[in-house]
């Protein structure tokens, strides 16, 4: 597995852009906060525990700030809108990555797991949109983290990928509800990323994980799982000047898994 090495990077793609992540203190997350920062962004980023937020900071260092808070609760994201709007007086960059998921096959899923999941993946994410889109103007752009199982199929996977079909549909609404607004939104589906998510809600111990990526070497063209980095630089280019002229499009980055 490829890790990349951003401590004595520095760049300017982002320089002067203002960003929010949330669900940045852990995995793609925080590796897509790590790397916006160091090339170039303000970057705030958001979750709901306090201890895991401040080590996230201080990992990406570069004045990255943190605000407590959970995107399924719209009094949260009012706070959240209202500092960064006190504080940096606008939102160039959106990266609404903040969701989660477990298994359970059909008819043992329960009404809370389908509440929980849809609260946080759909209407949260809906919900961080519109509370932000008042703080963005011409040359924004948002991106929103999917996954390769809206598309799959995957067995006791269906609530998970459920939520995430539910974004991808959302993407391309949004582009046309932001038409003539120069703002930009864009999805990506990332294919199989160990986060530590796989173990606190997943619930899968250590050997399985290796059991996991030992399948997804063999069924991936490129032979292995991917870094959480590899997703953030998608991101990255879906925020970036160099995607001026994209938007409404799901970017699968898998290795190649759901194109063979």
């Amino acid at each position: 597995m490829i890790v990349s090495d951003l401590s004595n990077i520095h760049i300017t793609k982002h320089t002067g852009k203002v960003a929010l992540v949330t669900g940045g203190s852990s995995g793609i997350g925080l590796a897509t906060a790590t790397r916006l920062a160091r090339e170039g962004a303000t970057v705030v980023i958001t979750g709901r525990r306090k201890p895991e937020l401040d080590s996230a900071v201080e990992q990406i260092g570069f004045g990255a700030t943190a605000i407590c808070g959970d995107i399924s609760s719209a009094a949260d994201l009012d706070h959240i809108a209202e500092i960064i709007s006190q504080t940096h007086g606008r939102l160039d960059l959106l990266f609404a990555n903040a969701g989660g998921g477990d298994f359970a096959p059909l008819g043992a899923i329960t009404e809370t797991q389908f509440d929980k999941y849809f609260d946080i993946n759909v209407k949260g994410t809906l919900l961080t949109v519109q509370k932000v889109l008042p703080l963005m103007g011409a040359g924004s752009a948002i991106v929103v983290t999917g996954s390769i199982a809206a598309s799959q199929g995957t067995p006791a996977f269906g609530v998970y990928a459920a939520t995430k079909a539910a974004l991808r549909s959302f993407v391309r609404t949004w582009a046309s509800d932001l038409k003539g607004r120069d703002i930009r939104v864009n999805i990506i589906a990332p294919g199989v990323v160990v986060t530590p998510a796989y173990k606190s809600e997943l619930g899968m111990s250590d050997e399985v994980i290796e059991q996991y990526l030992v399948q997804v070497a063999e069924k991936t063209p490129l032979g292995r799982a991917a870094s959480a980095d590899e997703m953030a630089k998608a991101m990255s280019f879906l925020a970036s000047d160099d995607s001026s002229y994209i938007t409404g499009i799901e970017l699968v980055v898998d290795g190649g898994m759901t194109q063979i």
